[in-house]
């Protein structure tokens, strides 16, 4: 029985996000400090749904692990597979607050030495979606772990999922990137993009169709294109395109974690096995609570599994 609702694999981490409004880094004086890392987020998130999340990941045994421990401990997140380490600090990015793609300076150290033992067949089989992130992908040995574990996920029946935050920071090379993605791609997993992801990785300016039929290309059916205050759309292979805007809201206090957020919806409705338009309206429900919030989405976010 897949008792698993989602397994996030991925970093988890310390978010120091800047107090003062739409600046960068440079003009930042000083930071609050929230629980972040984009699975550790969907994780919570998709718990506080009334799903049963599991997170893997590693942390350091200092200050910040013990503050992560305790974060996930308080929303029900069993902690049993996220690893200590004694060598190593739990990771730390410092991040502005922006109305738009925010700045970041990420210092790593645990967040990568997530290791295959973390992860048993008995845990794959009892899962209904592994998901990562192209973060957790962009350093050894969390690379290697994540893809092994990623084909004996789609061996075992899983459907694999993904949100591709390319920046360029956090990889030795394009190239290298590009190789990891594509081999993630085999396993045909549910992908999340924002356009500028895409801006990014591609370092090119591509139609909304030239993205898609990438992603096609490399045998993925279904890709999630976010657009900001422009919305969504999204692919899948030999259907029309469905495209749907954003919910207006009145004013943003913090985009960080959005697209978590947006994810976090969307994968609650697929799991729920809604159709593919309703779970993009979930999602964009979330992501619209999330901008009105700084730092982890309000406690009332269990409203909108009523709803399903």
């Amino acid at each position: 029985m897949r008792n698993i609702d989602i397994l996030c694999v991925g970093e988890v981490l310390i978010d120091f996000i800047g107090h003062q409004n739409d600046v960068l880094i440079n003009g930042t004086r000083d930071y609050h400090r929230y629980l972040g890392g984009s699975p550790a987020n969907v994780a919570m998130n998709c718990k506080r749904l009334g799903l049963n999340s599991t997170m893997v990941a590693a942390v350091g045994k200092d200050g910040f692990g013990e503050y992560v421990l305790k974060r996930l401990d308080e929303i029900g997140i069993d902690t049993k597979h996220i690893k200590k380490l004694d060598n190593k600090a739990t990771s730390v990015i410092f991040v502005s607050k922006s109305n738009g793609t925010p700045d970041f300076i990420p210092y790593r150290d645990a967040d990568c030495a997530i290791s295959e033992e973390q992860i048993t067949a008995e845990m794959l089989a009892a899962t209904k979606i592994y998901h990562t992130t192209c973060f957790a992908l962009s350093k050894k040995p969390a690379q290697t772990t994540i893809l092994n574990k990623a084909a004996e996920a789609f061996k075992s029946g899983c459907k694999l999922s993904i949100d591709l935050n390319y920046a360029k920071e956090l990889w030795s090379n394009r190239e290298e990137a590009l190789e990891v993605i594509k081999t993630y791609c085999k396993y045909n997993p549910l992908i999340k993009i924002s356009d500028d992801d895409m801006f990014r990785f591609f370092e090119k300016e591509l139609s909304h169709e030239e993205i898609f039929n990438f992603f096609h290309n490399l045998g993925v059916e279904t890709v999630c294109l976010t657009l900001g205050s422009k919305g969504v759309k999204l692919s899948q292979k030999e259907k029309e395109v469905i495209q749907l805007p954003a919910i207006k809201i009145e004013k943003v206090m913090d985009t960080t974690g959005a697209g978590d957020a947006f994810w976090s919806g969307f994968l609650f409705a697929y799991i729920k096995e809604k159709p593919i338009e309703e779970c993009l309206q979930v999602a964009l429900k979330l992501a619209a609570l999330k901008l009105q919030n700084v730092g982890r989405l309000p406690d009332n976010i269990n409203v909108l599994s009523k709803l399903l």
